[in-house]
């Protein structure tokens, strides 16, 4: 059996710096949302590692709830563009302070279609929490209020992110080898 690491060229963020800056995140988002009525919002499938590892995190009572959208299909690796919503939220947004939880801000296509949709349904707040972000690709005008590590223009994968739905239960963060989604 071929070890998952063997298809890593190089790694971008350890496991150790993953938990450290989920512990600050935490602490953050804990003083910024004190008293008010936090509703997590993870972006499935990528963020559920990253949402479990955040929520955790936080020190003060927050509600979760869970979407599927895509701009993405299968094994693609470049965006279509196109927002659909595949499982919407069961939860009631009014008077709520949202935050979004995401893998990665990539090219902020998804997001940026997604905050005014959720902000119409009306939150207190929506604001924005990702793991990762890869500024190079952006084509919308849009950023994380919190964050954790800029990464480069490279196919990431790991800590959630996947190739074809393989990677997500990596501890880290790595580089796919070229020749791995490239066949």
């Amino acid at each position: 059996m071929k070890a998952m690491d063997e298809d890593i060229l190089q790694v971008l963020v350890t496991e150790e710096q993953l938990k450290a800056k989920v512990q600050q995140l935490g602490e953050q988002i804990s003083r910024d949302y004190e008293g008010k009525d936090l509703l997590l919002v993870s972006i499935l499938k990528g963020s559920v590692v990253f949402m479990a590892d955040i929520m955790r995190a936080i020190k003060i009572p927050s509600a979760i709830d869970f979407m599927v959208v895509s701009s993405y299909g299968g094994a693609n690796t470049t965006t279509t563009g196109l927002v659909k919503i595949i499982k919407d939220l069961d939860s009631d947004l009014s008077g709520k302070d949202v935050l979004i939880v995401e893998d990665i801000l990539d090219t902020g296509v998804t997001l940026s279609k997604l905050v005014p949709m959720l902000k119409m349904r009306r939150p207190n707040s929506v604001k924005i929490c990702a793991i990762l972000d890869k500024p190079e690709r952006r084509k919308a005008d849009i950023h994380a209020d919190y964050l954790g590590f800029q990464v480069p223009d490279e196919f990431v994968v790991g800590y959630g992110l996947d190739y074809d739905e393989k990677y997500r239960n990596l501890p880290y963060v790595g580089v796919l080898k070229p020749e791995v989604y490239s066949k």
